[in-house]
Formats: structure tokens, C-alpha cells, sequence
């Protein structure tokens, strides 16, 4: 039996279940890492375009790429500090870490098997070639000699080690090349041991020109390069070796709230160090020898447990370079042309229009362009006064950026929040403040120790003579590219207490002052969070009292504890729940008298998972809410977030439909979670075929 479901000895009733059990939790990481391998089974599925199989390939790489930079690192963090305290789902950090590491090894097998028996093979069949230096024709081992001589040579420094020549500082992720040597130098030097680093300018992925190439499309890494013409780099030395390896750094930001009094610069002396912080993973040729592989483990601080031998170019994520490179829209998916809202179709009287309803936007199906629109017929309108907008991540070239500035020349009241610790993010967006602050723009950098995730624009019209607000809320960034590759729900309202809402949580982030009473929206971290468990809570009583029970939520992860003690708690009470969880979920579905009545799938697809969406039965007067939070702890408890309600009946039965019912019903694109944290395919059956994204293509193409 169970332990958490088991009677209390001498009791004469069985008790309730303990639903902090660590048995009914899952762990994150070990969570995060699966859906890496679901990622990587969209690189090996035959009905995917071979160059996005390529694509999801390197996805995948360039995930476990930040879960060392992040969770690996923050786990390390914890146990040298001494805050080793399991989580929820009781493991030891470092059995966590052990777990991980056979998880990696396996993941990293399946990545190089995936391109050395799948992808490579298939992609040479359709004339497109990854050349390694055995398969060189004598013509193609000139222009390669000949190339590396005049075109890498000239930009490289080797450097050999000794006394006055010490270990070099590596660079995270870069490429670097170990070599063997043997013999005298200029100066009488021995050599032994050289070490080579690849500038960032050179590219990874070079193409053999026509004439010399025997296909189409033929490719050269440029480690091949640097391993195969050592000996161009040390003339007159003898080589023994060249083995490739890379090192991955924690790129974890910590800032200290007493550092903090120019949050910007503080910041910018941070990130010059990111590039060389403690190190966390050695990435090596499988073909480096022992003395290679202990040498750098000793230089870098690592151990045995911390090194990954790989079956092929240790940066194989550079392969991706190709998908621009290659002219085959054949392997690739078909060119996405987004539907455009009908409100905005005309560009007519735009603030009018708007008056009469509120405007659903479902990315990437409809285009992000309405957001523009509204942005920039709001930098130009004489009535409009005020503009106020958060950024979390935007493209440095976006047009919304110009809109912004315009609005501030010409007199308007513009100010933006700007999280400048978006992860990875932080130096676009130190560029970004400059650049608007120096248009004029009020920017404000959110509140320490809360990163500011929510995503809101509020623009603020005079209309015959009365002051009206209009107001975008999104599940996703204000990102122009992303917005073609993420599914997000995005709305646009003029609603009179969403818009009151919107304003006070600007005045809370751009000023100091209590904690606001909101009556629409839920914030966190302040309402979010128990505003949340209140709904599941309200699902219960009425599941206890016989009314319609039924929770269906989708977001990117899950893992705060008490909102799945409460989910546990709604399952036992009668409440069906449907998870739709992207990445982590720590919750264990189909437990016997724990979580029967849940459900958790994952879909994977051309595009990104990204809404947020949370739907409650409520008795027959359904809610549904639109939040840019998932339920995990740095989102409910230490972030800023907006959670809002659809209050058109019409436009919240379009989103369950597209982006709840839709995805419950896809049988070819989900996977469903068992109680194990593992996860298999969803199979049609005897059911017709059913993908939700094609079906959301289907659907607005027409």
C-alpha cells in the first residue's frame, strides 16, 4: 500500500492521505530533462521536415545546454553552501545530482545516435553533407588545407602550456581544441600540450564551394577543421592529438539586494563575468584520451562525474546554421502567413472599433501585427496622453521600440518596465533602457527580487473630454519573432475595471506604496497564488455539493507544492482535472485514491507551447483566466504576474475550444504522463487522427 494512503496505527478510522507525501511528488529536474527526450523524438519522427528534424535536434542540445547553466548549477550552489534541503519530492541533492547524470548520459547517446545513424544519413541522401576528413576527396583536403591556412589561420592564437604560459580562461560554450605535440620550439621550448580556442567571429559550419564539393549542399565543422590541420597551427612540431572539448559555466545571476543601488550597472559588471563563472560540465571527443580528459578536469574544477564524452562535434547545435543556409523549402514546414484580426484588417478608426468589443489574438495563428498597430496609432493620436508597457524579452530591431520613442518625443507620458534580468536577455535589455531613456522614456527597472514577467500595455485616451484606458494583456512577450514560433493568447479590452487593474499594478511597480486591492485581475505575489488555490477550492464545494466539477489548466510547468496538494485534494474530492503541462510536472497522475481523476499531457509540436491557460467548471458558470504565470513556485511566489479574466462568454468559449479541447483531443502530437514521471505517446486508436496545431492552421486558413 501506498505509505501516503496507509491508516495511522490505533486509529479507528483510516486517515486522510498525507498529500505531502515525497512518494506523490516528482522530481523538477529530472522532470525538466524528460521533455528533452520528448524533444528529441520530434528530431526522430519521419513525419516531422527532415531540416526541422535537424531543428528539434538542436533544441534539444541547446536545452540541456542551460539546464547545466541553471539547474545544475543551482544545485551545485546549494549543497557547497549547505542549503542541500530535498524538495518536495524528498531526494537528496545529491542523489539528484547522480540521477541527472544518468539521465544526461543517456539523453547525450540518443542526440549523437539520432545524427550519426538518422539525421546525417538522411540528410546526405537528399544532397546535403556533413563531411568529416576521411571522406575528403584529394581536391576537397587541398581548398580545406587551403582555406584553414587563409581564412582561420591568421585570426587564431595557440597557445602552448608551460610556466609562462598558463591554462587560459575558457570561455562558456566556446569551442576549444586540446593538442598533443612533441618537440622544440623557436627558443628551445618543449612542447606537450597546446590549447586552442575558436574566436566567436569564425563561423562553425563552413560550406565547401561548387566545383569542389561532390553535393549540392556539402558541410565542413569547423572543429574538423582545427583538429585535422593542427599541424599548420605548429610548424614543425609533431602532433600526437587534437581533441575538441567545451566547458559549460553557471550563468546564474546573483545579485545582492544591498548591491543594488544602480541595478543597471551592477548588472553589466555581472554579465562581464558570466563568461567565465565555476564551471559545471566538460563536454569532450569521444576519442580524447585519459591524460586530455584529467588535465582539463583538473584545470577547470570539475570531476570524473562532471565530464560527457561525445559521439561527434561536442557543439553540435551549430548544425542549425544550415537551415538558413540550405534553399530546400521541400524539408522544410510550409511558409506560416498569420491571419489578421478583423478589427484591424481596414486600419480604420482603430480606437473606435476597439470601444465596441474586446479583441482576442491567438499567436501564431493570427499576427502579432495588431499589437503594433495599436502601439503605433497610439505614438501619433494627439488624444492619446499616456502610454505604459512591460518588457521581459523584445527584439532588439523591433518596430515597437521606435513606436515607444516617437511617443516620447512628441510629448506623451511613455514608461516602460524593463526586466533587465531576463535570463540570457540582460544585455539586450541594458541596451534597450539606454536607448529609450535617452528618447525621453521614464524607464523603470521592476522591484528587486521579484523579476517583473507580466506582460501589459495600458494606453490612456482622451475621448470627448473623458479619460478612457485601453489595455493588452498577453500570455507572451511583446517579441515580434517569437510571436511566430510560440503559441500565446493575447487581448485587447477596453473594459473599465481591467483597465483599473492594469493601472494600479503600473503605479505599483513605478512607485512605492501598499498592496493594491485588484478587482479583476489576480497578481502574483500578492493574489495569484491563493487566488488560485481558492478556485480549486471552490471546485471542491461544488463537487461535494453534486454541481458540474472540472478544472482544465495548461501552462509551460509545474511544481509549486501546495497548488498540487490542492489539486490532489480536488481529485479525491470528485473534481475531474486535465493537466496540459509543456515541460516539468511534479505531480504524479492516476494514483489510487490520490490523483485518479487527473490527467497530464505534454504536446509537442512546430511550435512552441507557450499559453497560459486555467479553466474551472465552477457549477455550471464556467471561469477561464489568460495568465503569463505558470504554476511554479518562482512564478506564484516570487515574480510579478498578471492573471486576467475573459469576461466575453464568447471569446472564453473560443479558447477553450482552440486551446484546451482542441489539445485534450490531439492523439499525434501528445504525450501522456504516467505515474512513474515518464511519459509515452498518445496512439489515435480507432479515434480519427486529431493535431491540435494543424488543426489551429486548418482552422485559420480557412
Amino acid at each position: 500500500m501506498n505509505s501516503a494512503l496507509a491508516p495511522q496505527a490505533g486509529a479507528a478510522e483510516p486517515s486522510d492521505p498525507d498529500f505531502r507525501a515525497p512518494e506523490l511528488y516528482l522530481n523538477h529536474e529530472l522532470s525538466t530533462l524528460e521533455f528533452n527526450f520528448r524533444v528529441l523524438a520530434q528530431a526522430n519522427s519521419t513525419s516531422v521536415p527532415l531540416l526541422e528534424r535537424l531543428q528539434f535536434l538542436c533544441i534539444s542540445v541547446r536545452n540541456l545546454d542551460e539546464f547545466f547553466e541553471v539547474r545544475v548549477a543551482s544545485l551545485r550552489h546549494l549543497i557547497a553552501y549547505g542549503d542541500a534541503r530535498p524538495g518536495a519530492d524528498g531526494l537528496p541533492l545529491s542523489e539528484v545530482l547522480a540521477q541527472v547524470r544518468k539521465s544526461v548520459i543517456r539523453l547525450v547517446h540518443m542526440q549523437y545516435e539520432t545524427w550519426n545513424d538518422s539525421l546525417r544519413p538522411a540528410l546526405a541522401a537528399e544532397g546535403i553533407v556533413f563531411s568529416d576528413s576521411k571522406q575528403w576527396s584529394p581536391a576537397q583536403r587541398c581548398w580545406a588545407r587551403e582555406h584553414f591556412v587563409r581564412e582561420i589561420l591568421p585570426v587564431l592564437s595557440p597557445l602552448g602550456l608551460n610556466s609562462a604560459h598558463p591554462f587560459p580562461r575558457i570561455l562558456n560554450k566556446s569551442l576549444n581544441v586540446a593538442v598533443v605535440l612533441n618537440g622544440s620550439d623557436a627558443f628551445g621550448r618543449e612542447g606537450n600540450v597546446a590549447v586552442v580556442r575558436a574566436p566567436r567571429s569564425l563561423p562553425r559550419v563552413i560550406r565547401m564551394p561548387q566545383g569542389v564539393a561532390d553535393v549540392p549542399c556539402q558541410f565542413v565543422f569547423l572543429s574538423t577543421l582545427l583538429e585535422e590541420f593542427a599541424d599548420a597551427m605548429f610548424p614543425d612540431m609533431e602532433i600526437h592529438g587534437a581533441y575538441q572539448f567545451r566547458v559549460t559555466r553557471d550563468s546564474e545571476l546573483e545579485l545582492e539586494d544591498d548591491d543594488t543601488e544602480n541595478l543597471a550597472r551592477v548588472l553589466s559588471l555581472e554579465l562581464r563575468e558570466r563568461g567565465y563563472a565555476e564551471a559545471v560540465r566538460l563536454e569532450l571527443g569521444a576519442d580524447c584520451t585519459p591524460a586530455i580528459r584529467q588535465m582539463l578536469l583538473v584545470n577547470f574544477g570539475l570531476k570524473d562525474t562532471d565530464a560527457y564524452l561525445c559521439g561527434g562535434p561536442v557543439n553540435l547545435h551549430r548544425a542549425a546554421a544550415i537551415y538558413d543556409m540550405v534553399d530546400r523549402p521541400d524539408l522544410k514546414y510550409p511558409p506560416l502567413v498569420p491571419a489578421v484580426a478583423p478589427t484591424f484588417a481596414a486600419h480604420a478608426r482603430l480606437f473606435e472599433t476597439l470601444s465596441q468589443g474586446d479583441v482576442l489574438l491567438h499567436h501564431p495563428f493570427e499576427s502579432f501585427m495588431p499589437v503594433l498597430e495599436l502601439l503605433r496609432k497610439s505614438s501619433t493620436d494627439p488624444d492619446v496622453l499616456a502610454i505604459r508597457q512591460t518588457l521581459y524579452r523584445v527584439g532588439e530591431d523591433s518596430p515597437l521600440i521606435g513606436y515607444l520613442v516617437d511617443a516620447a518625443r512628441s510629448g506623451k507620458e511613455v514608461t516602460v518596465v524593463i526586466e533587465l534580468r531576463a535570463r540570457f536577455d540582460e544585455e539586450a535589455n541594458i541596451r534597450l533602457a539606454d536607448r529609450l531613456q535617452e528618447a525621453g522614456v521614464q524607464v523603470v527597472y521592476g522591484v528587486v527580487g521579484y523579476k517583473t514577467h507580466a506582460k501589459m500595455l495600458l494606453i490612456v485616451r482622451r475621448e470627448r473630454g473623458v479619460l478612457r484606458h485601453y489595455a493588452h494583456l498577453s500570455t507572451g512577450n511583446y517579441h515580434q519573432a517569437t510571436s511566430r514560433l510560440y503559441t500565446d493568447i493575447g487581448l485587447i479590452t477596453q473594459d473599465a475595471s481591467i483597465c483599473e487593474d492594469v493601472s494600479k499594478i503600473f503605479q505599483q511597480l513605478c512607485s512605492l506604496g501598499p498592496v493594491v486591492e485588484l478587482q479583476q485581475l489576480l497578481q502574483s505575489p500578492f493574489s495569484l497564488h491563493q487566488g488560485l488555490l481558492a478556485l480549486v477550492a471552490r471546485e471542491i464545494e461544488h463537487a461535494q455539493a453534486g454541481k458540474p466539477a472540472r478544472i482544465v489548466a495548461r501552462m509551460n510547468a509545474l511544481n509549486e507544492p501546495s497548488m498540487i496538494e490542492a489539486l490532489y485534494r480536488a481529485s479525491c474530492a470528485g473534481v475531474k482535472i486535465d493537466l496540459i503541462v509543456r515541460g516539468a510536472c511534479m505531480l504524479r497522475p492516476g494514483l489510487p485514491g490520490i490523483s485518479e481523476r487527473i490527467r497530464v499531457r505534454s504536446v509537442l509540436g512546430r511550435f512552441l507551447e507557450h499559453s497560459r491557460v486555467y479553466w474551472f467548471a465552477n457549477g455550471g458558470e464556467a471561469k477561464l483566466y489568460c495568465s503569463s504565470a505558470d504554476w511554479m513556485e518562482r512564478n506564484l511566489l516570487r515574480r510579478v504576474e498578471a492573471c486576467f479574466p475573459v469576461r466575453d462568454a464568447r471569446l472564453a468559449t473560443r479558447i477553450f475550444r482552440e486551446t484546451l479541447q482542441n489539445y485534450l483531443d490531439d492523439n499525434l502530437q501528445a504525450w501522456l504522463l504516467d505515474a512513474d514521471g515518464h511519459y509515452h505517446r498518445a496512439t489515435p486508436g480507432d479515434a480519427p487522427v486529431h493535431s491540435a496545431q494543424q488543426w489551429l492552421l486548418d482552422q485559420y486558413e480557412a
